[in-house]
């Protein structure tokens, strides 16, 4: 196969989130698995590849549960989870262009409502249980709260420029079914929110949920025969910063920076769009203010301005940025990174109902977690 074949999303599929689902993480995944397949217009025989996009049940069960008879290729993409759904597709590429495989099944699902939830997972680095959990300095809310501290002192941030995005995804998720908080709120509802780690209040910090995503991706001259409208992969891009994920949110050398960086460059150079060509975005929102820093990170804006460009409402609908089109992870669903992929496709696919951007033909999702980072470009097929 010519190693410059293009690649295309051509199946999505989710469960229902909830924040505590009586499914295991197993059948949500097969669930998830099987309606993308569904989705796509092939059949199960005719996908030969699997690709877990972060820690899941054992791939043979998911593919065999799913109807997958041909298993050539299996995976298991060891991205943090966040930027490994994206990260998935640089795997599920190098394979199908390697004739590894025709047609691959990318899965992802979470049940952060186990005990513990998502503070389990940094309990669990020993530096941090012995070094910094003893004096408090723990669990995401206080790290991006010191983040956005930072932020405030370097450039400003006011409360209104975060309470602008809150409001902006809460419209968004009251546009989409399924959304775990769907009821809109006002900036005065978000001002009187209580504070979690200050300066961010609970309506800045994303969902608990239970749930699995996944998609289904071949060639785009494939795609062309298939049902839906093909979600054209242009850019794509993997990549980490330069230390672990034990420094990242507490002793990282360059505070404020999360990413994508160069990895979004390099994603959106593949892809020969520039800022200005892009419709929607969807970035990973664990807090209001990662999604500050990735629009600064992929340069929609410079450092110190994200904060002005996302206080006038401009990344909710009606909006010249529309920014997590179905509410992101504050407002729909927090399956780490998934979610946005899934709602890159559906954009393009003109799908969405009342959360429709009109006109859509560049969506682009940046994923991250800890050092690691994502960046996809999707687009309508130019013949």
């Amino acid at each position: 196969m010519n190693p410059q074949t293009t690649l295309a999303i051509v199946g999505v599929g989710n469960t229902d989130y909830r924040r505590m689902h009586h499914l295991g993480l197993d059948a949500l995944a097969v669930e998830a698995g099987r309606r993308a397949i569904a989705d796509s217009g092939l059949a199960a025989p005719q996908i030969d590849g699997i690709i877990l996009a972060g820690t899941m049940p054992p791939a043979d069960e998911i593919a065999f549960a799913c109807g997958m008879k041909n298993r050539a290729y299996t995976c298991h993409n060891a991205y943090t989870p966040g930027a490994g759904p994206v990260a998935a597709l640089v795997e599920a590429q190098l394979a199908i262009r390697a004739g590894l495989a025709s047609a691959v099944l990318v899965v992802y699902g979470v049940k952060t409502s186990k005990p513990g939830g998502p503070y389990a997972f940094h309990a669990a680095d020993p530096l941090k249980a012995d070094l910094e959990m003893p004096v408090g300095y723990y669990g995401q809310p206080l790290y991006f709260g010191c983040l956005a501290q930072r932020y405030r002192h370097e450039y400003g941030l006011a409360d209104e420029q975060l309470g602008a995005l809150a409001v902006a995804q809460r419209a968004w998720a009251a546009r989409t079914p399924g959304s775990q908080k769907a009821e809109p709120i006002t900036l005065d509802d978000y001002l009187a929110a209580p504070y979690v780690a200050e300066p961010l209040r609970n309506l800045d910090c994303c969902l608990i949920s239970d749930g699995a995503g996944a998609y289904v991706v071949t060639t785009l001259e494939r795609a062309r025969d298939l049902p839906r409208t093909p979600a054209v992969v242009r850019g794509v891009a993997a990549g980490s910063n330069p230390w672990t994920l034990t420094e990242m949110f507490t002793q990282s050398p360059r505070f404020l920076d999360i990413g994508p960086g160069k990895v979004g460059e390099r994603a959106m150079q593949q892809a020969g769009v520039s800022h200005g060509d892009v419709d929607v975005v969807q970035i990973y929102d664990c807090f209001t203010l990662s999604i500050i820093l990735q629009l600064e990170s992929l340069g929609f804006c410079a450092p110190g301005e994200g904060a002005a460009l996302v206080g006038d409402g401009r990344t909710g609908p009606g909006g010249s940025l529309p920014v997590n089109t179905d509410g992101g992870h504050l407002c729909h669903a927090y399956i780490p990174g998934m979610t946005h992929v899934l709602e890159g496709v559906r954009q393009l696919r003109g799908e969405r109902g009342d959360a429709q951007v009109a006109d859509v033909k560049v969506s682009l999702v940046s994923t991250f977690a800890g050092p690691d980072h994502a960046t996809l470009v999707l687009t309508h097929d130019n013949g």
